[in-house]
């Protein structure tokens, strides 16, 4: 049965830089579409990026654009999403989800994802 799991996730000064992991098991992870999302207190789960089965990425959104990357490694069975240049209003739970789809798909609608992980805990403060 896939599972999702994120780590790395903590308390970091503005300006600094965090690297989340999202561990995929029971599935190939070649053969699954990964999203990042991440959801702040009181607001709407937001699309950060995605990384379709043959590797394209897809940025979604304008809050994170230009600060994050996002690299798979499918030995490790792996997903990682660098978050640069952090910023108090980053302070969120970040999630990763899964989706069995073709592959060039992506998509920034959570609806579209069928497996998450429980999140890991981003704060951006001084």
């Amino acid at each position: 049965q896939l599972q999702l799991v994120e780590s790395g996730g903590g308390l970091v000064q503005p300006g600094g830089s965090l690297r989340l992991s999202c561990t995929v098991s029971g599935a190939t992870l070649a053969n699954v579409v990964i999203g990042w999302f991440r959801q702040a207190p009181g607001k709407e789960r937001e699309a950060i990026s995605c990384i379709s089965r043959a590797g394209f990425i897809t940025p979604y959104g304008t809050s994170l654009r230009g600060r994050t990357t996002i690299t798979r490694d499918n030995v490790a069975s792996a997903v990682y999403l660098e978050l640069n240049d952090l910023k108090p209003e980053d302070t969120a739970a970040y999630y990763c989800a899964a989706v069995k789809r073709s592959n060039f798909y992506c998509s920034p609608d959570a609806k579209d994802y069928n497996i998450w992980g429980r999140g890991t805990q981003v704060t951006a403060s001084s």
